[in-house]
C-alpha cells in the first residue's frame, strides 16, 4: 500500500482494527492505549480526544506529543518489511504502532514491549 493512502486513513478506521488483533488473542482495549501512548506521548485523556476529533492517520502521528526514545529499539518485520529499514519517519512510527501491537498480540509481557 502506498504511503499516501496509509496517511490518508481515518483514525476511527484503524484504532478499532488495533483493539481488535490484541483482543483475539485474549489481551484488551486497555493495553492497547498504554501501548499508543507509550509510543506516542498522548495521554489517555488527549488520544481519547484525538479519537473524537477522528483524524487521518498521519495527521495523529504527526500531532503526537513526542515519539519515545526508545522507538528506535523496535525492530522486526511488519507486512513482510523491517521497520527499522523504512526510510520515511511518519511511516516508520505508523509502522512501530503496528509491530508493538502484533508484540501484544502475541503474549510478549508488557515490561517488554514497553522496552523497559
Amino acid at each position: 500500500m502506498e504511503n499516501s493512502k496509509v496517511f490518508a486513513m481515518k483514525l476511527s478506521k484503524v484504532y478499532p482494527l488495533l483493539v481488535q488483533k490484541a483482543q483475539r488473542k485474549g489481551r484488551t482495549q486497555e493495553e492497547v492505549d498504554q501501548v499508543i501512548r507509550w509510543l506516542t506521548g498522548y495521554t489517555q485523556e488527549t488520544l481519547e480526544r484525538q479519537l473524537e476529533r477522528d483524524p487521518d492517520y498521519g495527521t495523529f502521528f504527526r500531532e503526537a506529543p513526542c515519539i519515545h526514545p526508545k522507538a528506535a529499539q523496535i525492530t522486526g518485520t511488519v507486512c513482510g518489511v523491517r521497520v527499522e529499514s523504512i526510510q520515511d519517519p511518519l511511516m516508520r512510527n505508523i509502522r512501530y504502532l503496528d509491530k508493538l501491537v502484533d508484540e501484544l498480540a502475541k503474549g510478549r509481557p508488557m515490561e517488554k514491549i514497553l522496552r523497559e
